[in-house]
């Protein structure tokens, strides 16, 4: 049997049992005229009233009563409030992960790094070795880990370090920006810039001079600014010449 013939007479007509259970629920919100019912089952009915809060446009309180068998009297089953087709609705939640953007990260804040994570990759750790390693051996080994930075569990992979690559040179200190266009010379050859290690070393350092935006912050070689080393202070103005009448110094003979 479809739907719509399973409407009950006792549950279409208790309105106002149906309204009385939305005002008690609504308090503020306000309960409107009556939008229509609908059957759910057998002796089950939902009531739909309009949402008067004006910051609810378009919501109504959806008021579900039903009856037993063989029963006359009808009782309220739940009471909601849900949106229409062009109700104003939050933005759907996105996970905690997916939302988190570039600097987003504050004081006290953990974002733990997936295991799947694309960026790292295993890195090279004592459990690795072999339990019956030579201690001097393994003392040199360690040494040149240490050196190489490989003593970890996680490194940065060849997809991490072209990600951040690309978006160091799309960044402020990349080479294609106005700072960079207006420069005397280019970082590279400036004595504030201090190379990194390693293979990203070749293309960036970070620059040392507190009195650029750069300062502590990664640049590209051929980033540049105004504060360049090999910039130099005006020259001064002429050395006067001594004055004809000496109005300054003192003649020990005349006391």
């Amino acid at each position: 049997m479809p739907v719509a013939e399973l409407l009950d007479r006792a549950c279409a007509e208790a309105v106002e049992l149906a309204r009385d259970a939305a005002v008690a629920r609504a308090g503020v919100m306000g309960v409107g005229d009556h939008l229509g019912v609908a059957a759910e089952d057998v002796r089950v009915v939902t009531h739909r009233f309009a949402c008067t809060h004006p910051g609810y446009p378009g919501w109504a309180w959806q008021v579900t009563v039903a009856r037993a068998a063989r029963a006359r009297v009808v009782t309220v089953s739940e009471v909601t409030l849900l949106p229409g087709e062009h109700s104003l609705l939050a933005p759907r939640w996105v996970p905690w992960a997916e939302r988190i953007g570039a600097g987003d990260l504050t004081p006290g804040v953990l974002m733990p790094t997936p295991d799947n994570d694309p960026r790292v990759e295993p890195g090279f750790t004592a459990a690795d070795v072999p339990p019956d390693t030579d201690p001097a051996e393994w003392a040199a080994t360690r040494a040149v880990v240490a050196e190489l930075g490989l003593g970890r569990e996680r490194v940065l992979s060849p997809y991490g370090r072209d990600e951040a690559v690309e978006r160091w040179l799309l960044g402020p200190g990349g080479p294609d920006n106005a700072m960079t266009s207006q420069a005397p010379a280019s970082c590279e050859t400036c004595a504030y810039f201090v190379a990194l290690n390693g293979p990203i070393g070749r293309v960036f350092g970070v620059c040392a001079n507190e009195y650029t935006p750069s300062d502590g912050r990664v640049v590209n070689r051929e980033h540049g600014c105004g504060a360049h080393s090999d910039v130099t202070e005006p020259s001064r103005g002429e050395q006067l010449a001594t004055p004809v009448w000496d109005t300054v110094s003192l003649d020990a003979g005349l006391f």
